[in-house]
């Protein structure tokens, strides 16, 4: 590559700049600055057909702006150019692409068509990938839309349709996209978007491929993949049954191999009734249900029998043979009286090994028993705005980075979508119990977090308490989306956040207009765009440490969390005022539990809802 300044007149846009088009790309952002002091960065150029011609690969704005000064009388003189040695177009397109994709983001159906380009001309995905910087995903998601008609893409292009439904497009045959188009172009009719729309797709019946029991790779039916490559779905339901059925009956042969009495395949039309059966080991007669969902999922619950045939195995009957089995050792009340003892002294000498009892109260929380119920928060909603916006959101990365960590740790896959199971298995619990063993406390206490987190009621008073215990700064973990914007309503309370965000003067000259025109305010000063002052680290009253409201109406569920946290508090210090103050620690306090005095205090009972009141 060398350097040389060319005339205007010596250059012409190639067809593998990413800003070819027709109509002359906008300028307004560099115009100014090319008229007062010319173009200062290097355009970058090769060698053309015709002597002294040079085609632009990156810098067509550029150009473009300076044959406008030309036209108004202002003449820098040639342009600075980089001059690459003749090549192929993908190493074009790349220069290309990687120039302008520094300056203007452009939209993922401009990406699509110049990442098509390169793979034309030999690259391959993960080596697009490499050459950006993006994730391998990020591509194949671009390229992706390449299985949509061009009106689609268009639509996109243009903001008509969101990405949610383009993701589930991306899973429809071409006649169903012209299906979905007819219906988008008649004003009168339905048009399924966004989660109807893989319903209107499938039928009502989608399929996953995450629940198949067979090998999905050497599935010779047709599968069809959404735009993320996240979730993939059986296009020919038959075919899936054909081949689950046979993984059934498959795993079915395994536990009879395993020596298990039965293994019963429960029908989609049936259920698994867990109120008509009793646990039974594999020794007394134990069978293995496969539940079947109507969905394909499969949930095997192993060592059930019915409660008649437990209640044989109670006096000594052999299911299924109506003879006496060999009489043990014990009898049903020594076994009793054993076990009791022996939990006994072993929560006795449990009460002075707190470093172990931290770590078998873990174990339970994550794997579950008969005594513990341990559920995971699954942050539902029906709306897929809410729900997209808070899959994509800072906080869950960097909580689902650490999740992984502990995965990791605890000798979990990876993938693994939680740390917590609550499904009871005392094997797994026990394994569990001595891997938590062999950690050190500050690897147990990230375990901790994540379990709690994943456990953590979601509009709790708890989430108040340790968000304002903790500090959390919202804006590091959460600034304003689509979602949230569409999810405003309300005028009065709108008034106030332009108020919050623009100030007094701008809210009051806005006040009568359309909440879509102050929504675009607010968002205006948030990216500081179209000429208002950018607003960093703004977030709404409601969902700051500790929250407060718009107005005087109220009505706002984290504001009546907080309110429980503060009258609890209350409790609190008037049961024990510390002497020093809330933030200096009490020389007198106790060392240990046995040195506390009497906690009861019959005058505080009530008070928590009395002061929240």
């Amino acid at each position: 590559m060398k350097l040389d300044f060319i005339p205007q007149d010596k250059l012409s846009v190639s067809k593998t700049n990413m800003r070819y088009a027709k109509k002359a790309p906008d300028v307004s952002d560099i115009l100014p600055t090319v008229r007062s002091r010319g173009v200062i960065q290097p355009l970058i150029v090769r060698p053309n057909c015709g002597p002294d011609a040079f085609e632009i690969v990156a810098g067509a704005r550029r150009w473009t702006a300076n044959g406008i000064a030309l036209a108004e009388g202002l003449d820098h003189g040639p342009l600075p150019c980089a001059i690459l040695e003749p090549g192929d177009d993908a190493d074009a397109v790349e220069a290309s692409m990687i120039e302008n994709m520094a300056r203007l983001d452009p939209d993922e159906v401009t990406q699509w068509e110049s990442f098509v380009r390169l793979v034309k001309e030999g690259r391959k995905p993960d080596e697009i990938a490499a050459t950006f910087g993006l994730p391998d995903l990020s591509v194949k998601r671009i390229l992706a839309l390449g299985n949509l008609l061009p009106r689609i893409r268009d639509l996109y292009r243009h903001e008509k349709i969101d990405a949610g439904t383009v993701r589930h497009l991306t899973m429809a045959t071409k006649s169903q996209q012209k299906a979905w188009l007819a219906l988008f172009e008649d004003s009168q009719a339905y048009v399924p978007t966004g989660h109807q729309l893989k319903a209107w797709l499938f039928g009502g019946a989608a399929i996953s491929t995450k629940v198949a029991l067979f090998d999905v790779e050497a599935f010779h039916g047709q599968i069809v993949g959404d735009l993320f490559a996240e979730e993939r779905f059986f296009a020919d339901a038959d075919a899936f049954w054909t081949a689950q059925n046979a993984a059934i009956d498959a795993k079915r042969a395994d536990y009879l191999d395993a020596g298990w009495s039965d293994a019963v395949i429960v029908p989609p039309s049936e259920n698994f009734q867990y109120w008509e059966h009793e646990r039974a080991g594999k020794r007394k007669g134990g069978r293995v249900y496969l539940d079947v969902s109507a969905r394909g999922e499969v949930t095997v619950h192993e060592g059930y029998v019915s409660r008649k045939e437990a209640a044989r195995i109670a006096k000594g009957e052999a299911v299924g043979t109506g003879q006496k089995a060999a009489r043990p050792e014990v009898t049903s009340t020594m076994q009793t009286y054993i076990d009791l003892h022996r939990h006994a002294a072993v929560r006795a000498a449990l009460a002075s090994q707190p470093g172990v009892a931290l770590r078998l109260m873990v174990a339970h929380a994550i794997a579950g028993s008969p005594l513990w119920s341990v559920r995971i928060e699954k942050q539902s909603t029906r709306n897929e705005d809410v729900r997209e916006s808070v899959e994509t959101c800072a906080a869950e990365a960097a909580f689902d980075e650490k999740r992984r960590a502990v995965l990791g740790v605890l000798g979990f896959d990876e993938d693994t979508p939680t740390v917590t199971k609550g499904n009871g298995d005392d094997y797994g619990l026990a394994g569990l119990f001595l891997r938590l063993l062999d950690l050190p406390d500050r690897c147990v206490m990230e375990v901790i977090a994540i379990v709690m987190g994943e456990t953590l009621m979601a509009g709790s008073a708890a989430v108040e308490a340790v968000g304002v215990q903790i500090g959390v700064d919202m804006a590091r973990y959460w600034q304003a989306d689509d979602a949230f914007f569409e999810l405003i309503r309300d005028k009065e309370v709108l008034t106030r956040i332009v108020a919050e965000v623009a100030g007094e003067t701008v809210a009051a000259a806005n006040a009568g207009e359309k909440g879509k025109t102050m929504k675009k305010v607010v968002a205006d000063h948030l990216a500081g765009a179209n000429g208002r002052a950018k607003v960093d680290g703004w977030v709404p009253k409601w969902m700051a440490f500790p929250p407060s409201a718009y107005t005087p109406r109220g009505g706002v569920g984290t504001v009546k969390a907080h309110a429980l946290v503060e009258a609890a508090r209350e409790i609190e210090r008037r049961a024990d005022p510390a002497p020093g103050g809330d933030d200096e620690p009490d020389p007198a306090a106790p060392a240990s539990v046995a040195a506390l005095p009497d906690a009861g205090n019959d005058e505080t009972e009530g008070d928590a809802e009395a002061l929240a009141a």
